[in-house]
């Protein structure tokens, strides 16, 4: 294992990231990019302590915990400056109209620090798959060419595949990455409310049969 800050939140607090193996396809895992859905965190750094004791995979997985750190320890799904940073990516489909306050996606597109930094990584070392971990209602939500590893998920978890998370979203990963630049994502929106112990007992081991296909079939 190895450690990097890659950017900063708006406080200037570091982004931190953890890389784990050195063959095999690039995958890219990130939680906390709304800083109130503990659920995706929790599962992150449930990872986080599987990895740093046994990698076994023919992987170069990129683990992000907490992308928003502002907003986990505030408990708010926006950044610092009150962006929520799944509007803020630089997609076609950007747009500053916003229907709640809570979906504020900044002045303009990329214009936050974490924005920014996500981006640079994607250009610095494109993954081949990418596993946004969320809360909201149970589904896996795909974008691009990632079904396999959603229905090995799905297999453990029950939770439905969807190409459409039911509303629009523009400025979000899901487009800027598994869309329009061919780099398959998959936003996991884990059960709002569930506590640590199911997290870590259904879904990180429900993720790492997820890995197991993308190890086998490079996603």
């Amino acid at each position: 294992m190895t450690s990097f800050v890659f950017g900063s939140t708006t406080s200037g607090l570091p982004i931190i990231g953890y890389r784990f193996g050195t063959v095999g396809p690039r995958v890219l895992i990130l939680g906390g990019v709304h800083g109130d859905e503990r659920e995706g965190v929790i599962a992150a750094l449930g990872l986080l302590k599987i990895f740093s004791v046994s990698f076994p995979y023919r992987l170069r997985v990129t683990l992000v915990p907490t992308l928003n750190l502002d907003g986990v320890i505030a408990q708010e799904r926006r950044n610092g400056r009150g962006v929520d940073l799944n509007r803020n990516l630089p997609t076609k489909d950007w747009t500053n109209d916003v229907a709640e306050p809570r979906y504020y996606p900044g002045p303009h597109a990329n214009s936050e620090p974490e924005s920014r930094a996500l981006t640079e990584l994607l250009d610095q070392e494109p993954p081949r798959f990418i596993l946004s971990l969320h809360s909201w209602k149970p589904m896996l939500n795909i974008n691009g060419n990632c079904r396999m590893v959603a229905e090995a998920i799905a297999k453990h978890t029950g939770y439905i595949i969807t190409e459409s998370i039911g509303y629009p979203t523009p400025g979000c990963l899901g487009t800027y990455a598994g869309l329009e630049r061919d780099l398959p994502t998959l936003t996991y929106e884990i059960e709002r409310g569930l506590q640590t112990e199911p997290i870590l007992r259904v879904h990180v081991p429900a993720i790492l049969e997820g890995l197991k296909v993308c190890e086998t079939r490079g996603s």
